[in-house]
């Protein structure tokens, strides 16, 4: 499909699923960033990992075309050291320079990686704050939404990086939440072309009930690392939203239990876990917990609301999850509804 067909394509979707009803009042003292407009110039960053081919960024400037926007790369896209897409230095100024600029609407990442974390005590924060607008991305951008959400007090995108596949799916999610403000609810694709097909649509239900708070969470793996560090949010009465990939289960019971001993888990009003891809065993199951084990040992206990198999994550399709609006999830419908708008 040519760069124009897509644009129709992509026209001609409708919203996935708009909650109806009466929004909650704003979040407190959250500052919510303009929508997004076609024509919108729009900055292209690499925080972390590089990207080294040509042909692909070819790619990730047609998908953001194909949105309707228009993409400014950062000075330093195309950098790469060692394992990073540039210096720590370098990789910051990108950053920096996107929110400075008044032209720039919005800011995706390319790709994740690792290295987000290592550029944070680099950040201009009073700029970021003068200038808010949409950060959108996963992964490692996990540790630049939650330091957001720390210093900057305004609504980021957990949702896919420039150089996902942007299916129907994926882009119903990011256009109502970015351009149309809505206030969906997330459910779960049934029977889609997934490679989890058999799975997708299934969710494990740990403790039903409905719970309402703000939105906050990411990759659990970024998450845990940045325990102890000033880079994280107030998580009392939070919906925590976690995923993760390539992480046997022991390990995600280390980081959740990392989580239980540093405070974090008791303060939640409730917790949806996504997608773990490639979260199988390391060797034989028999004799081993398996990831849905971990997850029941760690959540039941908490007494509230707690679902597993939320549309987000290393994933085809994913939600767009706004950190810090107000959000209602239902633990036995599998279901998040926001119930306030994350753009203004």
């Amino acid at each position: 499909m040519n760069r124009r067909d897509w644009v129709a394509a992509l026209g001609s979707l409708t919203l996935a699923a708009r909650a109806p009803g009466v929004l909650a009042a704003p979040s407190h003292n959250l500052v919510k960033p303009p929508r997004l407009r076609a024509g919108d110039t729009v900055g292209l960053i690499e925080p972390a990992g590089f990207t080294d081919d040509a042909f692909d960024l070819d790619l990730v400037k047609d998908t953001i075309l194909a949105m309707g926007l228009t993409p400014r790369l950062a000075p330093h896209l195309v950098d790469r050291y060692g394992y990073l897409a540039g210096k720590d230095a370098d990789r910051a100024a990108d950053v920096n320079a996107m929110f400075a600029d008044p032209q720039v609407r919005a800011v995706f990442a390319v790709r994740g990686g690792w290295g987000c974390a290592r550029i944070l005590p680099l950040l201009d924060f009073a700029t970021i704050r003068r200038n808010p607008k949409l950060l959108i991305g996963f992964s490692d951008i996990t540790a630049l939404h939650l330091a957001f959400a720390a210093k900057a007090g305004f609504t980021t995108i957990h949702g896919p990086n420039a150089s996902s596949s942007w299916g129907s799916y994926s882009w119903d999610a990011f256009r109502a939440v970015a351009f149309d403000a809505a206030t969906p609810t997330f459910v779960n694709p049934q029977g889609h072309e997934d490679r989890l097909a058999q799975r997708v649509g299934r969710v494990r239900t740990f403790r039903p009930g409905v719970a309402r708070g703000r939105l906050l969470g990411g990759n659990l793996t970024v998450l845990a690392a940045l325990m102890g560090t000033p880079w994280l949010p107030d998580f009392s009465g939070a919906i925590l939203f976690i995923e993760d990939i390539g992480e046997a289960p022991y390990r995600i019971d280390r980081m959740l239990t990392q989580l239980k001993l540093a405070g974090v888990l008791g303060k939640l009003a409730g917790v949806v876990f996504g997608q773990c891809t490639d979260c199988g065993a390391a060797g034989p199951s028999y004799g081993g917990f398996t990831l849905s084990e971990v997850l029941q040992q760690h959540l039941e206990p908490l007494g509230i609301p707690a679902f597993q198999g939320g549309q987000f994550g290393h994933v085809a399709n994913q939600y767009s999850l706004p950190l810090g609006v107000q959000a209602e999830m239902d633990a036995s419908a599998g279901t998040i509804r926001l119930l306030e708008p994350a753009v203004s």
